[in-house]
């Protein structure tokens, strides 16, 4: 069986540009198969802001509404993907830019209304814009990567009707690393971010938790040890190895050799 890497590399990694810089250069040293999975949350933040637009957080989610879909479609699709991928093609990686909707490789339906907690408080939110995946393509990504060419995707998803949708980039690099795990590869999923993985207590960077199962995140999750941004990361996580995935390792953006971090059974 084949192996391949999906790396996902978080928001502010894409805005450290040392940081980001380091993170190609090691994600261009992996050896064999590989793909890129980005998100760009924080910078979408930033041109919102100058653009006077607010965003909305709800469970570590986006709410995208039609003036947010415009940033977000900016910003994921344009600015950071090609940014990313000129950068990797700096580095030797032939790399091509795609969003859901390139290939049609990716497909969603818009979110309904979801009953979250939120405060303390049992709500009925609407997250606007925002896609949840039906389907991924994975022989269609193998077409590309059989080719000797690197996909970098931006968390961009869509419906099949014309429109664009926001889709969390945890979700875009589980589902990815799921339909290329059903496409026959033995898939490692690796999210990178600031952190050496994760950490039982936030303000020591050095309780990292290292085995990650679906007991213990219930257990986590119920005592507030994992809250905000890293619920669906693991949640997403979890799916991933239920779907037949080998390994996904949450680590530092220094760390994609997936030798350390919290790994997720």
């Amino acid at each position: 069986m084949e192996k391949i890497t999906v790396v996902k590399v978080g928001g502010a990694i894409v805005e450290s540009e040392d940081q980001l810089n380091a993170l190609l250069k090691d994600f261009s040293a992996i050896e064999g198969k590989k793909i890129l999975v980005h998100g760009g949350g924080r910078r979408a933040t930033k041109v919102a802001a100058a653009l006077g637009i607010e965003s909305i957080m709800v469970g570590g989610r986006r709410v995208t509404d039609a003036q947010m879909l415009e940033v977000v479609t900016m910003v994921y699709g344009g600015l950071v993907n090609k940014n990313l991928v000129a950068k990797l093609q700096a580095n030797g990686v032939n790399a091509i830019g795609l969003t859901g909707a390139d290939m049609d490789i990716i497909r969603s339906h818009k979110r309904p209304l979801k009953k979250m907690n939120v405060d303390g408080e049992e709500k009925m939110v609407d997250f606007g814009y925002v896609g949840d995946v039906d389907r991924a393509d994975g022989q269609a990504l193998a077409a590309l990567i059989e080719q000797g060419v690197i996909p970098v995707i931006a968390p961009l998803t869509h419906d099949g009707q014309g429109n664009i949708l926001n889709t969390n980039a945890d979700t875009m690099a589980s589902e990815t690393a799921k339909a290329l795990a059903s496409a026959g590869y033995e898939v490692t999923l690796i999210y990178s971010f600031e952190k050496k993985g994760v950490l039982s207590n936030p303000e020591d960077d050095d309780s990292v938790i290292p085995v990650i199962t679906h007991d213990d995140f219930k257990r986590y999750k119920a005592d507030g040890t994992i809250s905000g941004g890293m619920l669906p990361k693991i949640e997403n996580a979890l799916a991933a190895i239920d779907a037949g995935v080998a390994r996904v390792i949450i680590t530092l953006a220094t760390a994609i050799d997936g030798k350390h971090g919290t790994v997720i059974r």
